[in-house]
């Protein structure tokens, strides 16, 4: 990404020293520690076309992987745009269903981790490397399946690329992701990017080119080494999404 996060980059590299599974996966990856797990919903996304694998591309020539800006407002969609906005909304609504059908005490053992006011100042950007990461999904999309889901551990990674883009990718479960943290204000960055789907699939869609992929979130730093990405209004299956990721 741009001068931003480029200049970001320096720090991170030397500080560098040191899941969510999809409701339709059956298994964990080998040596993956499964954390509170309820009984996953039985509905799978619908099938579409498999994105084409992400092109390669030469770092020295190439604009960045979303044009070279890192500004997240020229990127993203007005509709995602709004969905962002109405973070709060989408955790008081997410959490009040959660606790009403049942999963109040399931909700409250996560602590910092859905706490809206967790995100610490600083430090916002994971230095380059592997993560282990779950994903946590509170309310119903359309008053259908369960109100709280929290699925083992599995593994994602963050990369700078020489460009400066700052990329985080969960790279195992039925439900991947993959898409660019941009620079916001000191207690948060944005997400941008879009899911793979199934186990065949090999490539990430980019954003935009398959809108029911799409994801746009708020990333934070909640612990010394421990982020994550919350996204209000998933296309599917529940009102908030949580990806954590800890060291």
């Amino acid at each position: 990404m741009r001068t931003v996060l480029a200049a970001a980059s320096t720090a991170l590299l030397l500080a560098a020293c040191g899941q969510g599974n999809a409701p339709s996966q059956n298994a964990a990856s080998s040596g993956d520690q499964a954390d509170t797990v309820t009984q996953p919903d039985t509905g799978t996304p619908a099938a579409s076309t498999p994105p084409a694998p992400l092109p390669t591309t030469d770092p020295a020539s190439s604009p960045g992987e979303q044009g070279g800006t890192d500004d997240w407002r020229q990127v993203v969609t007005a509709a995602d745009a709004s969905s962002l906005s109405r973070l709060d909304q989408a955790w008081r609504m997410a959490r009040a269903e959660a606790d009403d059908k049942g999963f109040a005490d399931d909700v409250t053992a996560l602590g910092p981790l859905v706490d809206p006011n967790a995100g610490q100042a600083g430090r916002l950007q994971p230095a380059p490397g592997t993560y282990r990461c779950r994903t946590i999904k509170m309310g119903t999309k359309t008053e259908v399946g369960l109100a709280f889901n929290a699925y083992p551990f599995f593994q994602c990674s963050i990369e700078l690329t020489p460009g400066g883009d700052l990329i985080l990718t969960k790279s195992t479960g039925s439900q991947r992701t993959r898409g660019l943290l941009y620079p916001d204000t000191d207690r948060r960055l944005v997400f941008i990017g879009a899911q793979a789907w199934g186990m065949d699939e090999t490539g990430f869609p980019r954003y935009g080119q398959m809108p029911e992929r799409d994801q746009v979130g708020a990333f934070e730093r909640i612990g010394p080494n421990r982020w994550r990405l919350v996204i209000p209004w998933p296309r599917v299956e529940s009102k908030l999404e949580i990806l954590e990721l800890v060291r």
